[in-house]
């Protein structure tokens, strides 16, 4: 039996790849024009000029392909909000939570027909799958590791409940970003009417937690 050469497998591998790519783009263009529930993969297949049995081969359903939006919509967001380390002092603290607040309502602003599908459940009858869902829990996972670590380092108050903080950071970006893509969504992320009061809310998140000044220097004396 003659054997493929390696070089054409590759080649096979790269168009498969780049026909996924150019579907999921497709499915996140119709999901902005007609929102998530208004995705059908007919008008996917127009769009990428073939006939729509052939995206079969590639998802299984049109539940399959959501997955694929959420699970990478949620790994790009996580590069471009999970940075390692945490602050060394107070001082540095509020910088440190506004950049990674920032970076999240950012991407989130910037890429809405993904972001509706992430934090929402716009479409009746999806629900991620486990494999989907798991970049979402590793965000999770990485949230309470920060907390955790801004609470051993004295940078927030001892008590500091990490659960209950994680829902509370998670409702305060999510509030600001379903304001701002419900009510002024040609605003962009620098001028939003909403977006622009993440500063404030971040302030009166750290005036929450964070260990006061003079406790912080009782707390580094020998």
């Amino acid at each position: 039996m003659p054997t493929v050469p390696a070089a054409n497998v590759d080649r096979r591998q790269r168009r498969r790849l780049e026909t996924i790519e150019e579907a999921i783009d497709a499915a996140i263009a119709i999901m902005g024009e007609q929102g998530a529930a208004g995705l059908s993969l007919g008008e996917v297949a127009r769009r990428m000029g073939i006939r729509p049995p052939s995206l079969y081969v590639y998802f299984a359903s049109k539940n399959a392909l959501y997955d694929e939006i959420f699970a990478r919509g949620w790994r790009a967001l996580s590069a471009a909000v999970e940075t390692p380390g945490v602050p060394e002092g107070r001082a540095e603290l509020r910088a440190f939570l506004g950049g990674r607040a920032e970076a999240f309502t950012r991407w989130a602003i910037e890429n809405p027909a993904s972001a509706q599908l992430m934090f929402w459940r716009p479409v009746p009858g999806y629900r991620p799958s486990d494999q989907a869902y798991e970049p979402a829990v590793r965000h999770i996972d990485w949230l309470g590791e920060m907390f955790t670590s801004l609470r051993e380092r004295s940078l927030l108050t001892a008590d500091t409940p990490v659960d209950e903080v994680i829902r509370l950071w998670s409702v305060l970006i999510a509030g600001v970003i379903s304001q701002q893509l419900a009510n002024a969504p040609h605003e962009d992320f620098d001028n939003g009417a909403f977006t622009t009061l993440l500063p404030t809310l971040i302030d009166v998140f750290v005036a929450r937690f964070a260990v006061a000044p003079d406790a912080s220097r009782t707390e580094s004396q020998p």
